[in-house]
């Protein structure tokens, strides 16, 4: 039974691109008094054997769940997936390797751009500092602010890591209705992350009119970086499709310092009985 009346349903562990253990998540929930955590790392599930077992006894719900980069439209969205079996991480697994593969020479592309522009960097040491963790945009931002090319994470994204600016060259990214089949098949609960991020009102209408037929069940309304306004809209969009909500912090630790778990920016509030809805939803 859930006690308290807040959640965290979107973090970032060391086994994607954030700065905590899956241990240190849990620590981290506990101490915020949260009623349930989910661990949604990049396109991964290495980290949840880690994070349910440094659950194990504690006064909160653990949620294994992953996130997914999609693309529907020519544009990227991320769909998590929450509830996941440890009995589906290798099907998972599978279904992730392409994402990786496409990611990983994404990666080797952009470092080389970077490299030919005067940038001193090393992929090979970039993924020796960060053995669990896959690598992406965001570790390669930190690789830049460490070296001193950048004064933050997100000037990073903003200049040199910007598809715009010619170093970036996306990946070729799988459907977001395929992620949505997939996890619906695993009996997991498909999620469609921060919608505004990437979308616009007409555009996210659009999308949910078709993603329902593929079985998505939910979209994150609670974010860090929305304002009451936005998650409003998000909620009455979210009741207009018939799906639940969710809602996370997009917590990545020392990536993201101004992402605090459970409050994000600290006036993030996610009801404890949107977890306890979206649970029934893979006990169905």
């Amino acid at each position: 039974m859930l006690m308290n009346h807040i959640c965290d349903l979107h973090t970032h562990s060391c086994f994607s691109d954030g700065t905590c253990t899956p241990a240190e998540i849990i620590d981290l929930a506990v101490t915020a008094g949260l009623s349930a955590v989910a661990l949604t790392d990049h396109n991964t599930v290495d980290g949840l054997s880690a994070f349910l077992a440094a659950a194990e006894g504690k006064p909160l719900l653990a949620v294994p769940g992953t996130e997914i980069s999609t693309s529907w439209n020519g544009k990227e969205l991320h769909i998590g997936g929450l509830f996941l079996k440890p009995e589906d991480y290798s099907a998972v697994t599978g279904f992730l390797e392409v994402i990786n593969i496409r990611k990983e020479e994404s990666n080797r592309r952009l470092i080389h751009a970077l490299q030919n522009a005067g940038y001193e960097l090393d992929y090979d040491i970039i993924l020796q500092s960060h053995p669990k963790g896959t690598v992406n945009r965001a570790v390669i931002a930190a690789a830049l602010l460490e070296k001193g090319y950048v004064p933050s994470v997100k000037e990073a994204f903003r200049t040199l890591l910007s598809s715009k600016n010619g170093y970036y060259i996306p990946p070729e990214r799988i459907s977001a209705f395929d992620a949505i089949a997939f996890l619906s098949s695993i009996h997991a609960v498909p999620v469609l992350a921060h919608p505004f991020l990437n979308l616009s009102e007409a555009e996210l209408r659009q999308f949910l009119t078709d993603a329902k037929k593929y079985g998505l069940a939910a979209m994150e309304t609670n974010y860090s970086s929305y304002s009451s306004e936005t998650t409003d809209l998000a909620a009455r969009i979210a009741a207009e499709f018939g799906l639940l909500q969710s809602g996370g912090s997009d917590f990545h630790g020392g990536n993201k310092p101004d992402i605090s778990l459970g409050t994000g920016k600290g006036d993030l509030h996610i009801p404890a009985y949107f977890a306890a809805k979206l649970q029934e939803v893979c006990r169905k």
